[in-house]
């Protein structure tokens, strides 16, 4: 056993560094280079994250020395990591809809969502009640009803069944707010819906007080390409109103404040999503406080779905890989219970195979990772600790910002929210379009012999709900890679010769090496045959190869001192034969190249989805 003694003189070999000392060692290391640009990261939320953090920087963070399970919730809200297993089920009738939730539970679900949106379907006889529930172990599974409209009826349903409605456990996606954010109007009118509202309040009084009866939607913010600030801020200025709205009418703020629960997108972003979790609780707790309820009062329910934004048609698989990380940031950050949306959701209906993967995602999680038994791992992190302070202040900032609107509501009504997501919305996608923001398989890597419109089931691929409008301007659902999932489809459906892009590769090894992978990825994006090759040693030998492969599109690959020569030999030799193309941007033969009447150049600085669409059109494929 080692002696104190043994330790210190263990530990004497690793003096503390200074961050002076580190400083000063990056300062060395960059040689000049601005250390803003090279290393600080303006991240999408809009705060600066460093490159490294230190003990140091946890100094001012006050919420650090509460423990899980303590106000503010920073933590968590349990001892133990615990969290349900949720997959949906859609009820189009009730006794399949129960045998399926049984067969999910069977496998490990902890969790079902019974669906009623399908179909508008309603649930209003007891009878039925007990069909879908039947067998059911309504303690110790969670049930959440996402209904049509209305939930008043629903919860008379319960009433009348006191086992039910003394013990259920789950929520209602009853979201007023939600419905005017995704659709642009309410479920029947303004005031009907605030009627609903109060109803659904005091008929649930006497019931479990593990039902929560309104459920705020953070993740329609997401999937509408918010950023993790305007989800969380907005959702917590959605929630306020609903306290704001009830305590008007007289409700006591302890009565109300545990039926409501949160549904939050989770995305790709690891840390972020993990932080914003952390600091979803926090400011909740905040906002709760100044109603003077209980601080055990205080805690948020937080229910995660894994994100739609960023699912993709091509290469669905991969859908599997961001599931599974998004997964990870919702279990490290807390959630109560989690849906992991099937990775061929966007484009198919659901199948056996994709729902047994979605739920074993979280199965292995639980049963072979242990995440439920660790109560926030990331605690202590210097990182994801700064990362929750930032969000948390961020997002604060903009919540107040809607409260000085008017709350919620108002702000909604005079197109704010929309505004600011709209505009984030902007950002995201010119980022994937230009192919900063990378989606494998989609914008970037794409597997080129893939055909996805044969697997598309067009019922389901792409279809947003509705969105009347009549009261507002609505939210815009968005998937970021459907607008390249149409440029590839559109050359998939194309009747005509699939367009073939020859790659012309000469000169410089490592240049022509280097430009023809860039080149391959970026016209087989757009579903085009693209033909390599390992290099030519003339002009003449490529052009006959070119003209041989019959190509629409020659690409010339090599260096930017060698197009100047290069360049107008092909040119002159397949000018209206195929469309001659220069990978890259050479600064100092582009004039030269212009003027000889070359106008096509693929670089990492085009917008590629627009400069793809004009070969489209230029090609004929309309």
């Amino acid at each position: 056993m080692t002696s104190k003694k043994e330790e210190q003189l263990l530990f004497k070999e690793f003096p503390p560094v200074s961050t002076s000392e580190w400083e000063a060692a990056i300062e060395k290391d960059l040689k000049g280079a601005d250390y803003e640009k090279k290393l600080v990261w303006n991240s999408p939320e809009g705060f600066k994250v460093k490159p490294y953090y230190r003990e140091e920087d946890l100094h001012d963070l006050k919420f650090l020395q509460k423990q899980p399970g303590t106000f503010p919730y920073v933590r968590g809200n349990k001892i133990k990591n615990q969290w349900n297993i949720c997959q949906e089920v859609q009820v189009t009738d009730f006794k399949d809809a129960n045998l399926k939730a049984l067969q999910l539970i069977s496998k490990g679900v902890t969790a079902i969502t019974f669906n009623f949106n399908q179909d508008g379907k309603a649930i209003d006889k007891i009878d039925q009640l007990q069909q879908l529930l039947q067998g059911i172990n309504t303690q110790n599974i969670q049930l959440n009803f996402r209904l049509p409209g209305n939930p008043t009826p629903f919860l008379n349903l319960l009433k009348e069944t006191r086992h039910l409605s003394k013990h259920l456990n789950g929520f209602i996606e009853f979201d007023p707010l939600g419905k005017l954010t995704q659709t642009g109007g309410f479920y029947d009118s303004e005031d009907e819906d605030h009627a609903n509202i109060l109803a659904a309040m005091e008929h649930s009084a006497k019931m479990s007080e593990d039902l929560k009866v309104l459920t705020v939607h953070g993740n329609i913010f997401a999937n509408a390409g918010a950023s993790i600030v305007e989800e969380l801020a907005f959702s917590l200025a959605m929630g306020s109103e609903y306290i704001n709205f009830l305590t008007g009418k007289g409700m006591k703020p302890e009565k109300l404040v545990p039926r409501i629960a949160f549904k939050f997108n989770i995305g790709t972003s690891y840390f972020m999503e993990i932080a914003k979790l952390r600091a979803a609780r926090l400011l909740w707790s905040t906002i709760v406080k100044a109603y003077k309820c209980p601080a055990d009062l205080a805690q948020m329910h937080v229910h995660g779905v894994t994100s739609r934004l960023n699912q993709t048609l091509f290469d669905p698989y991969v859908n599997m890989l961001r599931s599974t990380t998004e997964a990870m940031s919702a279990v490290i950050g807390g959630v109560d219970s989690l849906t992991v949306l099937l990775f061929d959701g966007a484009f198919k209906k659901p199948s056996e195979f994709s729902e047994h993967i979605a739920r074993n995602t979280q199965i292995i999680l639980k049963e072979e990772s242990h995440f439920d038994k660790i109560t926030d791992p990331a605690a202590g992190s210097y990182y994801i600790e700064n990362l929750t302070a930032n969000i948390a202040e961020m997002a604060w900032d903009l919540f107040k910002e809607v409260e000085s609107k008017g709350g919620y509501f108002a702000a909604f009504k005079a197109g704010f929210i929309q505004d600011k997501i709209e505009a984030t919305a902007q950002k995201r996608t010119t980022l994937v379009n230009q192919r900063r923001e990378v989606l494998v398989g989609t914008n970037q890597y794409p597997n080129i012999k893939e055909i996805s419109s044969n697997d598309t089931d067009e019922t389901v691929y792409n279809i947003f709900p509705s969105s009347k409008g009549d009261v507002v301007r609505p939210l815009k659902p968005l998937r970021l890679a459907a607008e390249f999932e149409a440029l590839r489809l559109k050359t998939e459906k194309f009747s005509g010769k699939k367009p073939v892009v020859f790659l012309l590769t000469i000169g410089n090894p490592v240049m022509r090496k280097a430009r023809a992978g860039f080149s391959l990825n970026y016209f087989a994006c757009a579903g085009f045959k693209v033909i390599d090759n390992p290099g030519f040693a003339t002009v003449d030998d490529g052009v006959k190869a070119a003209l041989d492969a019959q190509a629409d599109i020659t690409v010339i690959c090599s260096s930017d001192d060698e197009y100047a020569t290069v360049a107008p030999a092909v040119f002159e030799k397949l000018n209206g034969k195929s469309i001659v193309t220069v990978a890259g941007y050479p600064a100092n033969s582009i004039e030269q190249l212009k003027g000889i009447g070359i106008t096509h150049f693929v670089h990492i600085k085009t917008n590629a989805l627009e400069v793809l669409r004009e070969y489209q059109k230029e090609l004929g494929i309309l």
